[in-house]
């Protein structure tokens, strides 16, 4: 692997075409120009036939700021956050729900 190449292998380091349209809300146009002007190296992959690229995360984040604001970067990362904690709260509550309903039958069961 040569040099260059050892940040594409860290964890957080990249992200798809697709995350980079959600989480930062970019347009894949935005994404083609950027590529095209230089601005944000890729990576082309395929899953299952479908091609996407994969960017550097701080290349990305740059580019928003740079369009956007570091203001609108801000919002959308306490927004992906938000939502990443709302995602767990829901799995947790989920989660809670089933031991609650085990441990339930367990006393049903010592009890009877």
């Amino acid at each position: 692997m040569a040099k260059g190449d050892s940040i594409w292998s860290d964890k957080g380091a990249t992200m798809s075409d697709k995350s980079a349209r959600q989480e930062f809300g970019l347009a894949q146009e935005e994404i083609i120009a950027a590529i095209r002007a230089g601005k944000l190296q890729f990576r082309e992959n395929n899953m299952h036939g479908n091609p996407w690229y994969r960017l550097l995360r701080h290349e990305v984040e740059s580019l928003v700021r740079e369009t956007s604001g570091p203001d609108h970067l801000h919002q959308k990362k306490l927004q992906q956050e938000l939502a990443d904690l709302t995602k767990e709260a829901r799995k947790l509550t989920t989660r809670l729900k089933v031991i609650e309903r085990r441990r339930a039958e367990l006393m049903t069961e010592l009890n009877g």
